[in-house]
């Protein structure tokens, strides 16, 4: 099974949530039988990352977008912390700042992007920008509706400079959002997570299944595409990220660089001698 192909949105495609089943969870009927299979992939991260790291020519950019509870935390910390920190980093997009609501939205993007041989993930990212404020009347219509285009256009360009985009609609149900909350509020850990307007933003839940059905199908191009995850199971959600962007960075066909010295002479010069003075000792 083509994961990738699967849970792709195919540009100019409409999305319709409410025909895709977030409890799916293809052949895997419980967490061990994923789990298996997650360890090869998360191994597979880890050496292509190293990769990526030393060819130094490109980059890998991973938005992960949800509502509260889908798991855009536990994604990080499961699937993706795999991966060697001095080649990664991780960013979080909050209400913007004062100095960032003076620039354009995407100015503050724009500076968090991955460097050649970085993999950076979004933990929210550009998107709530047609999300949020969409949702919450924030700025008009006429604002909002026009930035589909300058994300295209944003991502278009970072794509031609060898950054590999790769973006994640993690796709959960209304009544498990609530089991999940309800989890938290019975954690004395994670009882810090929870606050009331969580549960008051519930009262929005058709208007953001419309806000990111549009945002969805407006903006999953060949060159940054979405997938729509299945993240009511939590192990399939960690298995099938693990596994699209383990396959994808595969089909880089990255290289290790060529040594930038003599290998043989360095060989000769102190390995030989270390031989030589072992000998007469």
């Amino acid at each position: 099974m083509n994961y990738a192909e699967l849970f792709q949105v195919k540009p100019g495609s409409k999305v319709k949530l409410d025909k895709i089943d977030p409890y799916f969870a293809a052949k895997y009927e419980n967490k061990p039988a994923a789990d298996a299979k997650l360890e090869k992939y998360t191994q597979k991260l880890r050496d292509l990352q190293y990769l990526l790291y030393a060819e130094g020519q490109r980059s890998l950019l991973i938005c992960l977008q949800g509502l509260d509870t889908s798991g855009k935390d536990g994604s990080i910390n499961h699937v993706l912390g795999a991966m060697n920190p001095q080649g990664t980093r991780v960013h979080g997009f909050k209400a913007p700042s004062r100095e960032e609501a003076a620039h354009d939205f995407l100015w503050r993007i724009e500076q968090r992007t991955p460097a050649k041989g970085e993999v950076v993930i979004f933990n929210r990212s550009h998107y709530e920008d047609v999300l949020v404020v969409r949702v919450h009347n924030l700025v008009p219509d006429k604002v909002w509706s026009k930035r589909y285009d300058l994300i295209n256009a944003f991502e278009k360009s970072l794509a031609a400079n060898g950054t590999h985009i790769l973006k994640f609609f993690l796709h959960i149900s209304k009544d498990e959002q609530l089991r999940r909350f309800k989890q938290r509020l019975d954690d004395p850990q994670r009882r810090w997570k929870i606050s009331e307007a969580d549960y008051e933003e519930r009262k929005f839940w058709k208007n953001y299944q419309e806000a990111y059905q549009d945002a969805l199908s407006q903006t999953s191009t060949k060159h940054a595409p979405w997938f729509v995850i299945p993240a009511n199971h939590k192990w399939f959600r960690n298995l099938v990220i693990s596994r699209i962007v383990a396959e994808s960075l595969e089909s880089l066909e990255m290289k290790f660089p060529e040594p930038t010295v003599n290998i043989k002479d360095i060989k000769r010069k102190y390995h030989v001698a270390e031989k030589e003075k072992d000998r007469t000792r």
